[in-house]
């Protein structure tokens, strides 16, 4: 690739379910980024378990992008079965290209009424006459060559990622990727995006084009910090989109001497958690909305106990099974007051790819200091896309390690602390027992009814979380101007690349994403909105969930106005952008 090119394409393949429209994606994003390009993958499915419908959304940049454009400048069908269902999620233009092949049938009305050059491509005849030959490969090679990289890359992961499965295959799907590299189209879409697509433009806060690069999506983010914070024990029970989060860590945990136990169910695993947790180990869960319902009650037992535990939900479109192969907001309320009585704990959001790692071992880590219950919120946006980015960097303000007790005949396991933080004992120490359960104590862990003694816990677990000084790792704040974007989690991406289109433009924008969702810090958000004339608040909530839970805790300013729609389509750039453009 030359240095000198400025481009940024985006780009979707679609196909039914088995097609290998996401194995296509995630080896085109990986040729980029042997090519130095950056990048991300939004992976879309059917809830199905089988079949259904698949796409593989692409964004290809010779800049660093955490979310994926306002449109798109090609669509590739391997087949057009279950494509209307993507006829919301993939915006075309007039000028974009569709890629399709005449015998998967003719072109739906919903695409064409998009507009578009349509372009024949015969994918399965290519294929056919090559022995383990498969369509999505000749479109693999097709792509490789409009996007202008040479073939040596893919073939080489194309060797790599099927030769140790069957060398037929992998022979195969070499020769079908080079008869599609073989077929002539337009000439290079990186020259055409060098002069015609904007993209993002560059700005001072985004990192070199050189250097080390990352790729990997959100769950194996949040694997990977919980691994750093110290996580060595692990149980869950398999949701949509948490499973993949499950995957990746338990070899990962083996290799560093923990362990991942698939329990029966919900229950059974947070249950684990507190148990690991009460024996020194540090523990977590993984879910997704439905799960953590079934938790709540044992959630309220790690806040009671002051048992350190993480649950990491990856939200998916609810309520109930909702949409769970797709991403949304919505267990906001549910992670700020779905436990039962005052049960202070701590919320925190990822707020793209690379805080994944950073939020979740900051989590953790809180959680053992703190000793009590911390939930990340992340969503399937997040865990399910693939970035290209680069090498994530950062620092942690100084935590302090969970406090242990050593034999003492006087051990009081909630003594009431200045802090609120009491020593915690691990089992087997020397005149150090005590009993963990769910019934109000006193100081020395006995049940007790007494006013009193309901009191005094109440507030030692209050003024441990309200006390503790949380660093500037509570939000993320850029940009200058009057106005404010104010927002939290996956939303954050598409507002910092508005942010950067208004800079632009010359529109000075701020955007401020809440990491840490509670506790609560009215304070230092009153300083962070200082000279605020007006604010726009964005997120993926029908109910508006994010707001409300802003005007409960925060002042904000008088003009304010809220861009907030449920799932499963993501927020946008250009739709931030028209809200603030449009705000007279």
């Amino acid at each position: 690739m030359d240095a000198a090119d400025n481009f940024d394409i985006s780009l979707a393949v679609t196909g039914s379910g088995g097609a290998g429209a996401i194995t296509a994606g995630e080896l085109l994003l990986s040729v980029a980024g042997r090519n130095g390009c950056f990048g991300m993958m939004r992976r879309s499915f059917g809830p199905q378990i089988r079949g259904g419908e698949a796409a593989a959304l692409l964004r290809i940049s010779s800049q660093p992008v955490a979310c994926m454009n306002d449109s798109f400048d090609l669509l590739l069908a391997l087949d057009w079965r279950n494509a209307e269902r993507f006829a919301d999620e993939i915006t075309l233009r007039p000028d974009s290209i569709i890629i399709a092949d005449p015998a998967a049938g003719a072109v739906p009305q919903p695409v064409l009424d998009m507009g578009g050059q349509i372009i024949a491509v015969p994918l399965g005849d290519l294929a056919r006459d090559i022995a383990a030959g498969r369509p999505n490969m000749v479109a693999l090679g097709l792509l490789t060559r409009w996007l202008g990289f040479g073939p040596d890359e893919a073939g080489t992961l194309i060797t790599e990622l099927f030769e140790s499965r069957d060398a037929e295959i992998a022979s195969g799907s070499r020769l079908a990727f080079e008869q599609g590299f073989a077929q002539p189209l337009a000439s290079s879409a990186r020259q055409e995006a060098s002069t015609e697509q904007p993209g993002a433009p560059r700005n001072s806060d985004l990192p070199p084009l050189n250097g080390e690069r990352w790729h990997f999506h959100g769950n194996e983010g949040c694997g990977l910090g919980a691994l750093r914070g110290g996580i060595r024990f692990v149980a869950a029970y398999p949701i949509t989109p948490a499973s993949d989060l499950l995957e990746w860590l338990s070899p990962r945990l083996d290799q560093l001497n923990g362990s991942l136990l698939q329990a029966e169910d919900e229950l059974a695993s947070i249950n684990m958690v507190l148990g690991a947790s009460f024996g020194g180990v540090p523990a977590m869960t993984a879910t997704s909305g439905p799960g953590m319902a079934l938790m709540l009650e044992g959630m309220g037992l790690a806040v009671a106990s002051e048992t350190p535990a993480v649950v990491i939900n990856v939200m998916r479109g609810g309520p109930s099974t909702g949409i769970p192969t797709k991403s949304e907001q919505t267990d906001l309320n549910m992670a700020l007051h779905g436990l039962h009585g005052d049960a202070p704990h701590m919320v925190i959001a990822p707020l793209d790819h690379a805080d994944c790692i950073q939020a979740t071992e900051w989590a953790v880590r809180l959680s053992e200091a703190l000793q009590t219950l911390t939930i990340v919120l992340s969503d399937q946006l997040l865990a399910q896309s693939t970035v290209l980015i680069p090498k994530p960097e950062y620092r942690l303000p100084d935590i302090p390690p969970r406090c242990t007790s050593g034999p003492d005949p006087d051990y009081e396991r909630y003594a009431l602390t200045d802090s609120g933080v009491s020593p915690m004992a691990i089992p087997g120490t020397p005149m150090s027992t005590y009993v963990a359960d769910g019934l109000e104590h006193t100081s020395f862990a006995k049940p007790s009814a007494a006013a009193a003694d309901h009191a005094q816990q109440l507030d030692k677990r209050a003024r441990k979380i309200a006390s503790f000084e949380y660093g500037d790792l509570w939000a993320d704040s850029r940009g200058t101007g009057d106005t404010v974007i104010l927002t939290w989690g996956s939303t954050t991406a598409a507002a910092r690349e508005a942010v950067r289109r208004l800079e632009t433009a010359g529109h000075p924008v701020r955007v401020i994403a809440l990491r840490l969702l509670l506790p609560a810090r009215p304070e230092r958000l009153a300083e962070a909105l200082e000279g605020a004339r007006r604010v726009l608040i964005v997120e993926q909530s029908h109910g508006r969930q994010f707001e409300h839970y802003l005007r409960a805790y925060y002042e904000i300013a008088p003009e304010t106005r809220t861009l907030a729609r449920p799932g499963p389509l993501p927020i946008t750039p250009g739709e931030i952008v028209e809200s603030l453009t449009g705000w007279e």
